[in-house]
């Protein structure tokens, strides 16, 4: 049995999918992949949201645990993910609830990062988040040794 062209071409299958879809022809639809392609879109938002809370704390915990290090380009930073995870958060409102997850989930790994980049080793951090989600992106949050 051959290839199909989900397989073999995925932007013309993409393509050819949302011609059927928006003719009403369902029953010609590659309905299953279009499934699959639909659940792993939802898993890449909240996997963003997790990407850009991930940098947000590296950088929150950098601005803590290391002051002297302070500089205008780390401030750009968490103001930068800050914007854009208001927007993320805004394009997909049903995220929202996940936010306690994803904070806990993307401070382990930006416990990792801070670590390795501060050179302080991970004790001389919290090892869970003591920022709740609204406090990590309030604009006017900004942590103090």
């Amino acid at each position: 049995m051959g290839k199909s062209a989900y397989e073999t071409d995925f932007y013309g299958w993409a393509n050819q999918q949302a011609a059927l879809l928006r003719s009403g022809r369902l029953s010609a639809a590659d309905i299953e992949h279009i499934a699959e392609e639909i659940e792993s879109m939802g898993k890449s938002e909240k996997g963003e949201l997790i990407s850009r809370l991930t940098v947000l704390l590296t950088h929150l915990l950098r601005w803590r645990y290391q002051p002297a290090g302070r500089s205008s380009s780390w401030s750009a930073t968490i103001k930068v993910q800050r914007h854009g995870l208001a927007r993320h958060l805004d394009d997909n409102p049903s995220l929202k609830p996940l936010l306690p997850k994803a904070l806990e989930d993307a401070y382990q790994d930006a416990l990792i990062v801070a670590a390795d980049e501060t050179k302080l080793g991970e004790s001389a951090f919290p090892s869970v988040c003591d920022w709740t989600p609204a406090t990590v992106l309030d604009p006017e949050f900004w942590p103090e040794a």
